[in-house]
């Protein structure tokens, strides 16, 4: 399974929200983050870029 880190950039700040995630849903500028576990998050914002080969998917904070 392949879960993803997500990084929240809020100008050059970097933040970990969120790790072993295996699910993002988009709906506008909200992005629902659903773990391994079945925890969710839902974050405000755009997705920048998602990288599988370093396990990370970036937001752009609004």
């Amino acid at each position: 399974m392949c879960e993803l880190n997500i990084i929240m950039l809020r100008g050059e700040d970097r933040e970990q929200i969120m790790d072993s995630v295996a699910k993002i849903q988009v709906e506008g500028h909200s992005i629902q983050l659903t773990g391994i576990l079945g925890d969710k998050m839902t974050v405000e914002g755009s997705i920048k870029e998602i990288n599988f080969s370093r396990g990370e998917a970036l937001i752009l904070s609004n």
